[in-house]
This record gives C-alpha cells, structure tokens and sequence, in this order.
C-alpha cells in the first residue's frame, strides 16, 4: 500500500538520516549519494532508534551500539544474518510516499 510519508523539502539532507511517523509506525529514511530509502527504524540488536544515527562511509550507523547497515539493502554489515526491512520509496511532485505493506 503506497501512503504518503512527507514532504520532499522534509526528507533528511545528504549524508543524514530522519524518523518518520507513518501508519503507526517509525520509518528510518537515509540520503546516500542522492539516493533516499526507508527502513525499518528499529535495530536489531538492542532496538537503537536507527533514524537518529549517522552516515558514514555510505552506511547507516545505529547511534546505541554502532550497529552498520546498508541503507539501500537493510543488511547488517558485520552480522550477514541480520537486518531490517527496506521499504520503496516514490516522489510525486513535492510528496513522497512509501510503500508498506
């Protein structure tokens, strides 16, 4: 289901990460390299809130434990076998939406 998440002029600048509220939950959106994406905004490990971390080196860091994760593939980078879903994102004119499930 596509919802509308916020504005495009409320998407975090390059380099950063955001929360958003959307349908009840918290959606963690990155810019890397010009590209936004949404994820899930809770780490596995110790449910850091992922969207008040930083972006370093092209990833994602979780600001509790330094988790990192690959913004685009939600895949942890030192744990293979963890990591958190990643949901398409679509801009509209000044609108973006999501698609969740």
């Amino acid at each position: 289901m596509k919802v509308r998440l916020a504005s495009l002029s409320e998407m975090p600048a390059e380099g950063t990460a955001r929360e958003f509220r959307c349908g009840g939950r918290e959606y963690c959106v990155a810019r890397v390299a010009g590209q936004l994406s949404a994820m899930d905004n809770v780490c596995p490990h110790r449910g850091g809130p992922l969207g008040t971390g930083v972006i370093d080196g092209g990833k994602l860091i979780c600001p509790w434990h330094g988790w990192q994760f690959d913004p685009a593939t939600g895949r942890a980078i030192h744990v293979p076998d963890a990591g958190v879903e990643v949901y398409p994102l679509s801009v509209e004119g000044d609108e973006v939406y999501i698609d969740i499930p």
